[in-house]
């Protein structure tokens, strides 16, 4: 089977990820973006769970009655392949098997993967960052030359990350940031305070995650930058999905994660008049 589109989703075995991929085949029939059959990739780094996933997808009753996959008569299909974005050999090695499958690139790429750790001490912020900021920068930077002109890549931050809770000194560095090592630096700087135990004095939150989000959305903001001088058309956004309840909320939230899939599958989908470098909540822009 050839596809007219092609894309990718991190960390769907369960959670947000996995409704993102529900809600990519469930919408796409009706967007502005179909111009033929999808093929996605759902990716997780445990294989058996993530064949589990596309097991439960290929079976999901919604899916079913919409008749949205290929094996009902459908524009969508799903298929699964090994992602750890801890891994750099991992994330080159799912770049250059899509490279080689779709020489002609692919037209969106989500990333969601990444985790959330209880408890705070240097252990916690070297692992949550290393995970969350440096593994979705490794993959933006490797994944962002595949997406052909016009493409999409999202990715999935938090409202953990807005800058409220940083000091005026720390926010100004990450709205002025300019380029992706500018924000590196900043996680440097936080990884170094809580080594050195001193992280709410320099203006820091002690909350690995909430900053390893804010690294996200900084990050994002600047690739985005970069990317527009390319002329390729390209849209790099971030978002926050909500407070939805999930493993990684514990069983905490306000929203299902169908609900919290809206705002990354409409930045990858969707018509959002050509923005990008924004972060997003609720399908709408908000302030950083």
């Amino acid at each position: 089977m050839s596809y007219s589109r092609v894309g990718a989703v991190t960390g769907a075995n369960k959670g947000i990820g996995l409704a993102i991929v529900r809600q990519l085949a469930l919408q796409y029939p009706k967007s502005a973006y179909n111009n033929g059959p999808l093929l996605i990739y759902l990716t997780a780094r445990d294989r058996g769970r993530g064949e589990e996933a596309l097991k439960n997808i290929h079976s999901d009753a919604e899916l079913k009655k919409a008749k949205a996959l290929a094996a009902d008569g459908g524009l969508t299909d799903v298929k699964f392949h090994e992602l750890d974005i801890d891994s750099t050999d991992s994330i080159r090695n799912f770049a250059s098997f899509l490279k080689k499958e779709h020489p002609q690139g692919v037209d969106f790429v989500i990333n969601n993967a990444g985790l959330a750790m209880t408890g705070f001490d240097s252990n916690v912020v070297k692992k949550t960052l290393q995970v969350n900021y440096y593994g979705t920068l490794e993959a933006t930077q490797d994944f962002l030359p595949l997406i052909r002109e016009n493409g999409r890549l999202v990715n999935v931050a938090s409202m953990s990350g807005h800058l409220s809770k940083y000091s005026d000194a720390i926010r100004t560095r990450f709205l002025s940031a300019k380029s992706v090592p500018e924000v590196t630096k900043l996680m440097e700087d936080f990884k170094a305070a809580v080594a050195a135990g001193n992280e709410k004095q320099q203006g820091w939150p002690s909350a690995a995650y909430a900053v390893s989000k804010a690294g996200i959305i900084g990050m994002t903001r600047v690739v985005a930058e970069e990317e527009k001088g390319k002329g390729r058309g390209v849209l790099v956004n971030s978002c926050c999905p909500g407070y939805v309840k999930t493993d990684m909320t514990r069983g905490g939230g306000a929203k299902t994660p169908d609900q919290g899939a809206q705002t990354p599958v409409m930045l990858a989908i969707g018509d959002i008049g050509g923005k990008a470098g924004l972060f997003w909540q609720n399908e709408k822009v908000i302030e950083w």
